[in-house]
């Protein structure tokens, strides 16, 4: 693992906070949270259902404002949606009425690159996630599998510093699962952007980070970080055989399954 002097800190949450108000109710969704992200880190966040983990995502976004504390990206505050920021949901969010090509040069679209490299550049993008062949498809001819895959490249297409992904595999079968856990590493090898991904699979969190983060049960707080100490690049169809995964998820569980209790019985 490198250090923080090899890879200085791309995203720093300082004494988070956020209140949501719903039906004259004051509702704490997130304690004071402190975390800095590595540049070029991949990070995953797991935690209990309604722990804060989506809020603290939408707040790095600056979909809204926190209601205390500061988030700050390279040391600038994030006041508001920034494009270096790219966020890739659960739901696809592909546009029904444009093929899958289509959807992922629209960002370069709306950026105003000419046509002929906003093709280039989705089309290189396609081929590296196995969908050479589709691009002229219409996203209710594809499967889950490959939307999301289509809606990954998407995000990458615009090239954004840091890439929030919640649980973009959650609705997707095991095996198609795998395939895609093992795509995005070798994207995130190659385009080593910041990633901040969100899971409620603590296996899947431990295959692909560098670092786990254990949220603890609502009022959402970071209760345990651990380094992952697997030696990247890592094959995900073996590394449940490997004694490190199986130690850092007996570690990291040993945190989370109390949270988990807490959050069942509220």
């Amino acid at each position: 693992m490198a250090s923080e002097a090899t890879h200085p800190v791309a995203l720093s949450v300082r004494g988070v906070s956020h209140v949501f108000r719903t039906k004259g109710r004051r509702v704490l969704a997130l304690q004071a949270t402190d975390l800095e992200v590595r540049e070029r880190e991949f990070l995953t966040i797991v935690g209990p259902s309604g722990c804060g983990k989506s809020t603290l995502m939408n707040l790095i976004v600056g979909l809204f404002a926190p209601s205390s504390g500061q988030i700050l990206l390279r040391g600038a505050p994030i006041n508001g949606i920034t494009r270096s920021i790219g966020y890739v949901t659960q739901a696809d969010n592909l546009y029904p009425w444009r093929t899958l090509r289509q959807n992922v040069e629209f960002p370069l679209e709306v950026r105003g690159m000419p046509a002929r490299e906003r093709r280039a550049r989705a089309d290189a993008l396609i081929e590296r996630v196995g969908l050479s062949g589709f691009g002229d498809s219409w996203p209710y001819e594809l499967s889950g599998g490959m939307r999301q895959r289509a809606n990954i490249i998407r995000t990458l297409a615009y090239d954004p510093d840091v890439i929030l992904m919640d649980e973009p595999f959650g609705p997707l079968d095991a095996q198609t699962r795998l395939i895609l856990q093992n795509q995005l590493l070798d994207l995130w090898q190659s385009e080593r952007k910041t990633v901040i991904f969100i899971t409620h699979d603590l296996g899947e969190a431990v295959a692909l980070a560098d670092r786990v983060v254990v949220m603890s049960a609502r009022p959402g707080r970071i209760k345990t970080v651990a380094e992952v100490p697997i030696p990247r690049p890592r094959d995900l169809f073996e590394i449940h055989a490997d004694e490190r995964f199986r130690d850092t998820y007996k570690l990291l569980w040993a945190s989370l399954e109390e949270e988990v209790r807490k959050g069942s019985d509220s």
